[in-house]
């Protein structure tokens, strides 16, 4: 019988450190916290973009990987690109901004 509970707690020892594991972060793929943290810089950066007039939003495409936020798509001009990085920067949790963003 002692064996048998040596073996459970032995298991369960297992799957939480395999559970544990399976959450962090890799240099291709983030963990949980990290995931949840770029949703939130996303949902800020898509929401600065669509409150300034001066930018169409539906033309600028907003992507967050471990910090790093991707702007991307077509705009008018080049000061619309640069106006899109400044407010992509000035969100808190930005490391850093990609500017892929092209002129239609």
């Amino acid at each position: 019988m002692k064996t048998h509970h040596r073996f459970s707690a032995l298991l369960l020892l297992a799957i939480a450190f395999g559970g544990l594991t399976a959450c962090g972060s890799t240099p291709t793929s983030s963990s949980t916290g990290q995931y949840l943290d770029d949703t939130a810089i996303t949902a800020k950066v898509k929401t600065a973009i669509f409150n300034d007039a001066s930018l169409k939003s539906a033309e600028i495409n907003v992507e967050t990987f471990k910090g790093t936020v991707q702007l991307s798509g077509f705009v008018g001009t080049q000061a619309d690109i640069s106006h899109a990085v400044k407010l992509a920067q000035g969100i808190e949790g930005v490391r850093a901004v990609k500017n892929d963003m092209r002129l239609k």
